[in-house]
């Protein structure tokens, strides 16, 4: 065999062994991430079916009216979801180092949405705000929903149903939002869509 050929052959042989054991320590090494909803899954919309975003690295904004102070300082994603007309979602996941750790954000999140309409008031003159707790929802390590409604003086008015969920050092935010008051806003099925959202984690 000329030394070119057994150098070729080295080579391939070489790199038949690392793909190999790539495949082999791939499995046991890797770290599932938490799986989101599909569209399918979110409260029915009357006349418009829901599209899926694609699943992002980040928080999406509005988000952040109630929760942006325990942003920056974890790595999240998030997935979007709309429908044609004034109605959408979102899901963001966190993955803490513990089920410890999850457990306070969990807590510090749901704090922080039952304050939120004290604090937009405070923050804007021009908007009226309110909150409700729909209580407990039974999944994984268990999960809160709340509703929230803004009015502004001129007269905007919208509502969002938000909860808070976890499965061990996963915390999940899902947030539902339209145009209109706490009348219009589908509660069962949202308590129905945070359940799927938390035992879908892992």
């Amino acid at each position: 065999m000329s030394v070119r050929t057994r150098a070729g052959a080295l080579a391939a042989l070489a790199v038949a062994a690392v793909t190999g054991l790539t495949a082999l320590a791939a499995p046991a090494g890797a770290v599932s991430a938490p799986a989101f909803l599909s569209a399918a899954e979110l409260p029915p919309h009357p006349s418009s079916s829901w599209t899926a975003g694609k699943v992002t690295d980040g928080v999406p904004d509005e988000l952040r009216l109630c929760l942006d102070e325990v942003f920056p300082g974890y790595d999240s994603r998030y997935r979007p979801f709309h429908t044609d007309l004034d109605t959408s979602a979102r899901q963001l996941t966190v993955v803490t180092g513990s089920a410890a750790k999850a457990k306070a954000l969990a807590d510090r999140m749901n704090a922080l949405i039952r304050s939120c309409a004290d604090r937009v008031e405070q923050e804007d003159p021009e908007t009226e705000a309110a909150y409700r707790s729909y209580g407990r929802v039974r999944a994984e390590e268990g999960a809160r929903v709340h509703g929230l409604h803004t009015r502004t003086s001129w007269g905007a008015t919208d509502v969002r149903l938000l909860s808070v969920g976890r499965d061990g050092r996963t915390v999940t935010v899902v947030e539902w939002s339209q145009l209109g008051d706490f009348g219009d806003a589908p509660v069962r099925a949202f308590r129905k869509t945070t359940a799927t959202a938390v035992n879908k984690l892992y």
